[in-house]
C-alpha cells in the first residue's frame, strides 16, 4: 500500500518471544513501524493514546485484561483505532466475539508475514479482514450465501428494527452504546443492508419480529 507515511503498529502479546517474532517480521516493510510491544491488554488501554499507533495487533487471552475487553475499551477511548485481533483461537464463537466488540480483522498466528502484511492494509483502508482460517470457520453461509448473524446480532437486529434508539437497546441488553453501534454496524455490513428502514424490511420477510421467542 503506497502511502505518504508508515503505518505505526502496536503489538501487545503476553509471549515476548512472539510479540519480538511478530515485531522482527514487519519491520521488514518500509510502510510499517512498530511503536511499541506490550503484554497485556490493561497496559494497552493505559498507553495507545501517548503512543499513538494506527493499528493495533491484539491477542485474545492475556493476563489482567484480554484483548475484547481491551478491544471495547480501546474504542470507548478512540473510535477510529484499528484493532486487528492476532491469535490461535480459531473458533467461531471467538472470531465473532471479536468481530461484535469492534475489532477491524481477525488473523491466526500462523499465517505468513504477507497475510499479517496484507491485513494491516486492509484495516488501514477501512475494510474487515479474517484470514483464511478463520473464514472457514465462520464459513457457514445463509441460503443466500450471507454469514449468519450471532445470537446477540439478532437480539440487537430484533430491538432496533422496533423503533428503539441506541440508548434504549443499550440499557436493555447491558451494553455500552458503543458496543451497540459496533452490532449495527455489524449486522449492516454482513445483510448487506445500510440502511434502518432496510433491516426493517428484512426483519419482516425472514420472519424476525413474528419469532420473537427464538431471542
Amino acid at each position: 500500500m503506497t502511502q505518504s507515511t508508515p503505518t505505526r503498529v502496536l503489538i501487545v502479546d503476553d509471549h515476548p518471544m512472539v510479540a519480538e517474532g511478530i515485531c522482527a517480521l514487519l519491520e521488514s516493510f518500509e510502510d510499517i513501524e512498530i511503536v511499541g510491544t506490550l503484554t497485556n491488554g490493561e497496559d494497552a488501554v493505559d498507553q495507545a493514546k501517548g503512543l499513538n499507533p494506527d493499528v493495533i495487533l491484539l491477542d485474545l487471552n492475556m493476563p489482567k485484561m484480554g484483548g475484547l475487553t481491551a478491544t471495547e475499551i480501546l474504542l470507548e477511548q478512540s473510535p477510529k483505532m484499528r484493532i486487528l485481533i492476532l491469535t490461535m483461537h480459531d473458533s467461531p464463537e471467538y472470531i465473532s466475539a471479536a468481530l461484535s466488540h469492534g475489532a477491524m480483522g481477525y488473523v491466526l498466528k500462523d499465517v505468513p508475514t504477507e497475510q499479517l502484511k496484507d491485513a494491516i492494509d486492509a484495516v488501514m483502508r477501512g475494510e474487515t479482514y479474517l484470514c483464511e482460517g478463520a473464514r472457514q470457520a465462520i464459513g457457514t453461509k445463509t441460503q443466500d450465501g450471507r454469514v449468519p448473524l450471532t445470537e446477540r446480532e439478532q437480539t440487537v437486529l430484533l430491538e432496533v428494527v422496533q423503533g428503539k434508539s441506541n440508548k434504549v437497546v443499550a440499557q436493555n441488553l447491558d451494553i455500552s452504546v458503543r458496543t451497540v453501534e459496533t452490532h449495527r454496524k455489524n449486522i449492516k455490513r454482513k445483510l448487506g443492508i445500510s440502511s434502518t428502514a432496510g433491516l426493517t424490511r428484512y426483519a419482516i420477510e425472514h420472519g424476525v419480529l413474528q419469532d420473537t421467542a427464538r431471542f
